[in-house]
């Protein structure tokens, strides 16, 4: 295979950052389709151990994915290239909704508009989903682990590193075979990339500080510290987010961080884009337009930066870590374990896609189910829609959203 140009690769990542909808599990589907199957940029296994490598990882798995993606074809050129434009697309309609929102308050006709596009992803989803566990569930004990790991996080809300942590610890111990030569990373080379996305993480912060930006600060030491503790994606971390916004900083109300959820759940790019919102609005009560847009800056700043840092140092240690029949045990066990993971993640999308109620089951479960009478059947058809679209006649992705986003929205304007 000849080697993508730059050109390429800012056209195939700019296309991923457009079609980047409904969260993890939608956004692995898209790059797999386009870096895979399109086009044979990377190999399945390179994907696949990718993105349990991923999962171990602080922060945005999808995003992360990405831009090891763009550095695996082009170095550091090419994940910086393919790290923002699948940040880029969904920050830039995030803070037109944040600041639309604070002006207007919620927007029946934008809703409406998502609410098409939100049905398309969930078909998606399920098609992706179908893929990986055809691709990846191989022996029986595979089945196992993504079965459980399904049962534990969507019927128990166990911890995400928990769950990871298991099925790496089971995947090490049964391991088998022998060690593959391959040439081990240079610890310099890592030193330098941490050093280097390290300072860069904390430059605007101590900037802040040392102007006496005191709310600037205040939201640039929370989001990195939200950068550090994220794993298991926004909804992970989302109870304490809120706790933290809410009640300790009183940076928004309860609704207002629903509100913001819902909306980052409908743009393109990652769901922790609900940062962004929160930092709007912070700056927004703080001071107006002007410090809201510093505030966002600095929200985006101190959120993706690290994913850059995560990726850029630890990266050309993935193919080594794969050489070692243990550490491949572990991160086979894991890419089944993702498996549940992502089931776990399009039901609970799907739930809050077809119902406008969803309720909890008492402890010790967590598991979420629908109120039936609830159900939304405008958001119904419109899955049914774009299932035809999507299936029988194979339209591309990008035309399914556009299609469903208008029917979205004319069923809005029908039912108003």
């Amino acid at each position: 295979m000849n080697a993508p140009t730059l050109a390429e690769i800012t056209r195939i990542f700019a296309r991923i950052g457009l079609m980047s909808f409904g969260g993890p599990a939608a956004q692995i589907a898209v790059m797999h389709r386009e870096l895979v199957e399109d086009r044979p940029w990377l190999t399945e296994d390179q994907f696949l151990r990718a993105l349990s490598f991923c999962m171990l990882l602080p922060g945005p798995e999808a995003m992360q994915l990405c831009t090891y993606a763009g550095w695996r074809l082009k170095g550091v050129t090419g994940g910086l290239i393919a790290g923002l434009l699948f940040v880029l697309p969904g920050a830039a309609v995030m803070l037109a909704l944040a600041l639309a929102y604070a002006t207007w308050g919620t927007l029946p006709t934008i809703e409406a508009i998502f609410l098409g596009i939100k049905a398309t992803v969930v078909i998606v989803v399920l098609q992706a989903l179908a893929k990986l566990a055809k691709k990846t569930l191989h022996q029986r004990d595979r089945w196992v682990i993504a079965t459980l790991s399904f049962i534990a996080l969507y019927g128990f809300a166990a911890p995400f590193p928990a769950v990871i942590g298991l099925a790496a610890a089971y995947g090490a111990l049964t391991a088998s075979g022998t060690t593959e030569p391959a040439p081990r990373p240079k610890a310099a080379a890592t030193l330098r990339a941490t050093l280097t996305w390290g300072v860069l993480w904390a430059a605007p912060i101590a900037a802040a500080w040392a102007t006496g930006a005191q709310t600037l600060t205040q939201i640039g030491l929370f989001f990195s510290k939200l950068a550090v503790v994220t794993f298991g994606g926004a909804y992970a971390v989302l109870a304490y987010m809120t706790q933290e916004v809410v009640t300790r900083h009183g940076w928004l109300t309860t609704a207002q961080m629903m509100d913001g959820l819902g909306l980052a759940e409908t743009t393109p790019g990652p769901l922790i884009l609900v940062t962004e919102f929160v930092g709007f609005l912070a700056g927004f009560g703080a001071g107006g337009v002007g410090l809201a847009l510093a505030a966002t800056a600095m929200t985006l700043w101190v959120t993706f930066v690290p994913c850059f840092l995560w990726i850029f140092a630890a990266a050309p240690h993935v193919e080594w870590l794969t050489t070692r029949p243990r550490l491949k045990g572990a991160l086979s066990a894991i890419t089944a374990a993702v498996v549940g993971v992502i089931a776990n993640l399009s039901l609970w999308f799907a739930l809050h896609v077809f119902f406008a109620e969803v309720t909890k089951a008492r402890a010790p479960l967590a598991a979420a189910f629908p109120i039936p009478a609830s159900l939304d059947l405008t958001a119904l058809v419109l899955a049914a829609l774009a299932a035809v679209l999507l299936v029988p006649f194979k339209r591309p992705l990008l035309l399914t959203l556009a299609l469903m986003g208008g029917a979205g929205w004319l069923a809005g304007v029908l039912t108003i």
